[in-house]
Order: structure tokens, then sequence, then C-alpha cells
């Protein structure tokens, strides 16, 4: 999957500079390149970039005034690139993606990219998680139909079972344990995320729990639960929250309240 790219600096040095040490990565497609805030905002509406690598000062739009611009809907993954340092706590305020500091060294580059990628697919898989509950909605041709209905009896307990059974419409898909990434939650469901597909499962993250063997599933956030033999990595993040990277890529955020799932994980 390729990843759209827009590149917005003033001086064109830097943007040329980029622009080459980007070519390293064969799944970044830079679509476009804007000198100042305004031709930005231009080039996203009719670009559709999904990464946008943002100078903070330039003349007349800066970077945080073209943030402010930009509708919600448009705003792609932002990765400040900038010589001052002064900026970052307000760049992370305004949900930046990374804060790299010219010169851009080769290795914080590759990082912030690798949180992009990571950033993506976790929102292919939410929306891909999105779609099967409208299905799910639909699939008795009832317009009427509440969720709940749809999947009624999905609560069910097997503790401890090596396999999950999820309802998808009129059968029963059990799902092996160690296929299981990680679950988040999405209002009275549950995204269950394997190696290959997503499914839906009515129930609360304390059911789940309850289901899930704790030495091999545990809770790092208040709507995930993460399969831990799947974490790869992980990473100090701020204010005491960790980043866990799976093998799939998928990075996940352990936050303050679960850091004494850590020991788990070392």
């Amino acid at each position: 999957m390729s990843i759209r790219a827009l590149i917005v600096d003033d001086e064109p040095l830097a943007r040329r500079g980029l622009e080459l040490r980007l070519q390293r990565h064969a799944d970044i497609e830079i679509v476009g390149e804007s000198g100042n805030g305004r031709e930005a905002f231009h080039a996203i509406s009719a670009l559709q970039p999904q990464l946008m690598f943002l100078d903070v000062q330039m003349p007349g739009i800066d970077g945080f005034g073209l943030l402010r611009a930009l509708p919600a809907s448009m705003l792609p993954l932002t990765v400040f690139v900038t010589a001052f340092d002064q900026y970052a706590l307000a760049a992370f305020a305004a949900s930046a993606l990374d804060y790299l500091l010219k010169p851009v060294e080769d290795t914080r580059l590759d990082e912030a990219i690798e949180r992009a990628r990571a950033q993506l697919a976790s929102r292919v898989a939410n929306d891909r998680c999105e779609r099967l509950l409208k299905l799910l909605a639909a699939v008795s041709n009832k317009p009427d139909l509440r969720l709940d209905e749809a999947l009624a009896g999905e609560s069910h307990p097997h503790p401890r079972a090596e396999k999950l059974a999820i309802r998808d419409g009129q059968r029963v898909v059990r799902v092996d344990l160690d296929a299981i990434q990680w679950i988040d939650a999405a209002g009275d469901y549950m995204c269950v995320h394997t190696t290959d597909a997503t499914h839906v499962l009515r129930g609360t993250m304390h059911e789940l729990e309850q289901r899930l063997d704790p030495r091999r599933f545990q809770r790092v956030h208040r709507s995930t639960i993460v399969n831990l033999a799947r974490v790869k990595e992980m990473r100090p993040h701020q204010n005491g929250e960790y980043f866990l990277r799976l093998d799939s890529g998928h990075e996940l955020k352990l936050s303050r309240s679960y850091k004494d799932k850590l020991r788990l994980l070392a």
C-alpha cells in the first residue's frame, strides 16, 4: 500500500532534500509540494494526501495556522519538520504524529514513517470494523433491526477456550486465539483483529477479559486488549505512556493506567 505524501516548506532546498531522502521508502508517494500554508491548503483539498511533512515557520499562514484552517475530515497525518525545537509541545498538542528537527536524521525520519504506516494500517482496520457493524445490522434485511438483536446470544462465556466463538450473521466463526493480534472497543461491541480479518463481537471489555487467558492477553488501554505474544517492540512516549509495536506493524498505545503491564512484556 502506497502512502500519499505532501511536503510543505517555504525553502525549496529543504523540500528537495526531504524528497530525495523519502525516495528510500518505496511506499511513500510524494503527490505534491507547497511553499506556504495557503498553497498547502489548496493542495490538500485537491490531492488528499494521507501524510504531510510540515514546516512551522512560513510566510503568511504558518504550519499551525494551516492545521487550524483544515476541516478534521481533510487533515492528513502530520509530521512537523522544523529547525526550531520550542514548538514541540504545541505540535503534539495539535496531534502531530512526530516532530523532526532540521537537519533531519535518517533514523528519526524512518521512525516517523513507521509510525505513519502503523497509524494508517490501524485506520484501515477500524474502517473495516465499522463496515462489518453496518453489515450485521442489515443482515436480516430489516431496516429497524438493532445490532444487539442481530448479534443476540453472542455473550455466552467460554472461559480459557483455545478458540473464540463469534457470531457472523447466521453462522458462528471460531477464531484461533493465537491468530488474534489485538481487540478494541467499538461502543457495545468488540473488534477482534486477527492476522487476516476483523471480526465483531458483542460484549464488553470486562466480559472479554474473563474469557481470555491473562497469561496471553492483557488490557493495555481502557479500550484495548493485546495478544502479548504479538508485541515485538516497546517505545516510551510521553507522560509515562508507551507505544507497543506488533509483529503486524500495527502500533498500539499503553496508557499510564496500565503501566504495570510492562513487566509482562519484559
